[in-house]
């Protein structure tokens, strides 16, 4: 059969061509072709669908180990502010106690 073709056009040329035995026959290798290019199709889709399952389910590991390494690199960054709050804060207390004790101290010597 050509693209232009129908399955019954086939069957009704063959059938003025060469009779009943040849149009029966068409009519079966018509419905053999229809039938394979269906099933070609069925599992093609499914061959498309496993493919694409596999993609999804790689695409999803790959997003959730960049979730992971993004997570623990905020977690780092987080522990790093943390740290350098409490240096800033103790470097602070430092200081005023520090000024304090150098006042106390110049008071102490005014005395």
């Amino acid at each position: 059969m050509t693209e232009r073709t129908t399955l019954l056009q086939e069957v009704g040329a063959a059938f003025r061509d060469n009779g009943l035995p040849a149009a029966i026959t068409a009519l079966i290798g018509g419905f053999l072709a229809l039938l394979a290019a269906v099933t070609r199709r069925a599992f093609t889709n499914d061959a498309m669908l496993e493919r694409l399952d596999r993609e999804l389910s790689q695409e999803r590991d790959r997003v959730d180990r960049q979730r992971t390494e993004d997570r623990k690199a905020d977690a780092d960054r987080l522990e790093r502010i943390e740290a350098d709050i409490r240096a800033m804060r103790d470097l602070m207390f430092e200081a005023f106690q520090r000024e304090h004790t150098d006042r106390a101290d110049r008071i102490g010597r005014t005395d």
